[in-house]
C-alpha cells in the first residue's frame, strides 16, 4: 500500500485544490501515471502514483483544498478487478401461512404495549381522583371519556357539568403556522433579473489577492508616452519572411523589439530592474522578463529568461512556448518563477491607454497598446498620418522617481523609434 501526498509545489506555494482526479476508486494505477490535477496560485500541477497497483481510497474531492504533505489518496498493490454479477442477495425467509396478514408484533411488544395502556389508565384515573369535580361532572366526564384534567373551569376552581360539556364540544382546530421560508437571496426576488453564482477558481482569487497588496502596498503611480511605430514596422515588413526562413518558421514580432528595448533601458536605470525587501533595495542584475499571457482562467505572466543573452529570434520562439503552454494549462512552476520586470500588451484586444498594475514586487511594468493611424506633426509645416502607439510605465515611486520613470519610458521610445540602434543596442 502506498498512500499518494501532495508534493513540493514551491517556495511560496504551500496548498493547493484539486481541480480533478483523473482517476476512480478500483481503478488500475501504473507507476509514474498522472491520477490529479492541482490547482495552485500559479500553475496546474498533476500528480503522479509512485507505484502500480489499484487505487482504493480518495481522501479528497474536487474542490477541497489541501496542504503540501497530506495524504489525498491511498494505492493498494494488486490488479483491478472486473465487476461480478454472480453473487445474488441472500433469500429472505417467506412468512408462514399461518402468519400471513398478521400485524409483525412479537409477544413481547404485545405485552408492552398491554402494560402501557394500563399504566396510562390508572395515571388518568388517580388525575381525575385528585381535581375538585362534582360527582355529577365526574359521573358525566366518565359517559363522554373527557379527561378532567384538560376540563377548564368557567368560574370557580370546582368543575361542573357544564365545563365538562363544553370540554366535549368540538373545538375549532387551529389552522397550522405556516412555516418560515428561508430568507431567499436577493436574486430570487426578482425572477426579471436572473443571476448566475459561481465560486472563484483558485486562481481567480489569488489574482484578485496579489493585485489587491500590489495596490495597498505600493505607492504606484504610471506615466505615460507615445511611439512612432512607421520605422520598425517597415523593417519588420522589409525583413519578416527572410527572418522566417532563417530561423525555422520563427515569426518576427514587436513583442522582442519591446523586450529588447526594456532590456537596453534597465540597463540604463537599475533602480527600474530592482525590488524592495524590507528596508533594503534589492538591485537585480539579470533580466528576466514577464509576458502577460491571457488565458481563461485570467492572466498569467510566464517568464522569458536571460533576454540580455538571447537574439531576436530566440524570444520570439520563447513567448511564442510560453502562450502555447498557458492556453493549454502546461506551464510549470519553473516557467512562473522569478521575473524581473513585466511587460503587458493590451493593445492586442484593442485597448488604446491603461494604467498597468505592478506585477507582485517588482517595481515596474510595461504598458502596450493599440497601434492607430494617427495625424502627426512632422514639423512646422508637415503634417503626416503615422501608426502610433501610447506606452505606460507604472512604477513604484517608493524606488523610481519621476524622472527616472520618465527617462526609461523616453529610452523605449527612442530604441523602437530607431530599431537600428536597437539592434546595437542588443
Amino acid at each position: 500500500m502506498s498512500e499518494v501526498k501532495v508534493p513540493e509545489l514551491a517556495e511560496s506555494i504551500t496548498e493547493g485544490t484539486i481541480s480533478e482526479w483523473l482517476k476512480s476508486v478500483g481503478d488500475q494505477v501504473e507507476k509514474g501515471e498522472n491520477i490529479v490535477e492541482l490547482e495552485t496560485d500559479k500553475v496546474n500541477v498533476e500528480v503522479i502514483s509512485e507505484v502500480a497497483g489499484v487505487l482504493t481510497e480518495i481522501k479528497a474531492e474536487e474542490g477541497d483544498t489541501v496542504e503540501v504533505g497530506s495524504v489525498i489518496a491511498v494505492v493498494s498493490d494488486g490488479e483491478a478487478q472486473p465487476a461480478s454479477n454472480d453473487a445474488k442477495p441472500e433469500k429472505q425467509e417467506e412468512p408462514s401461512k399461518e402468519d400471513a396478514g398478521k400485524p409483525e408484533a412479537t409477544e413481547a411488544t404485545e405485552a408492552t404495549e398491554a402494560t402501557e395502556a394500563t399504566e396510562t389508565k390508572e395515571e388518568s384515573a388517580s388525575s381525575n381522583e385528585r381535581i375538585q369535580a362534582t360527582p355529577s361532572a365526574r359521573r358525566l366526564a366518565r359517559e363522554k371519556g373527557i379527561d378532567l384534567s384538560k376540563v377548564k373551569t368557567q368560574a370557580g376552581d370546582v368543575i361542573r357539568p357544564e365545563d365538562v360539556e363544553s370540554a366535549a364540544k368540538p373545538q375549532p382546530q387551529a389552522k397550522p403556522a405556516e412555516k418560515s421560508q428561508p430568507a431567499q437571496a436577493k436574486s430570487n426576488d426578482n425572477p426579471s433579473k436572473p443571476v448566475v453564482r459561481e465560486k472563484l477558481s483558485r486562481r481567480r482569487q489569488t489574482i484578485a489577492k496579489k493585485l489587491l497588496e500590489v495596490s495597498n502596498n505600493t505607492a504606484m503611480l504610471t506615466t505615460f508616452n507615445e511611439v512612432d511605430m512607421t520605422n520598425v514596422m517597415e523593417l519588420r515588413k522589409r525583413k519578416k519572411e527572410k527572418f522566417q526562413e532563417d530561423h525555422n518558421g520563427t515569426r518576427l514580432g514587436f513583442m522582442s523589439f519591446f523586450t529588447k528595448a526594456a532590456v537596453a533601458a534597465l540597463k540604463k536605470y537599475p533602480d527600474v530592474n530592482a525590488e524592495i525587501d524590507g528596508t533594503d533595495l534589492v538591485l537585480k542584475q539579470f533580466y528576466d522578463i514577464g509576458i502577460a499571457v491571457s488565458t481563461e482562467e485570467g492572466l498569467v505572466v510566464p517568464i522569458v529568461k536571460d533576454c540580455d543573452k538571447k537574439n531576436f529570434a530566440e524570444i520570439e520562439q520563447d513567448i511564442v512556448d510560453l502562450a502555447v503552454k498557458a492556453k493549454d494549462k502546461k506551464l510549470g512552476l519553473d516557467d512562473m518563477m522569478g521575473g524581473s520586470f513585466t511587460i503587458t500588451n493590451g493593445g492586442v484586444f484593442g485597448s488604446l491607454m491603461s494604467t498597468p498594475i505592478i506585477n507582485g514586487t517588482q517595481a515596474a511594468i510595461l504598458g502596450m497598446h493599440s497601434i492607430v493611424t494617427r495625424p502627426i506633426a512632422i514639423d512646422k509645416d508637415r503634417m503626416e498620418n503615422r501608426p502610433m502607439m501610447y506606452i505606460a510605465l507604472s512604477y513604484d515611486h517608493r524606488i523610481i522617481d519621476g524622472k527616472q520613470a520618465v527617462g526609461f519610458l523616453k529610452t523605449i521610445k527612442d530604441l523602437i523609434e530607431n530599431p537600428e540602434d536597437l539592434l546595437l543596442e542588443s
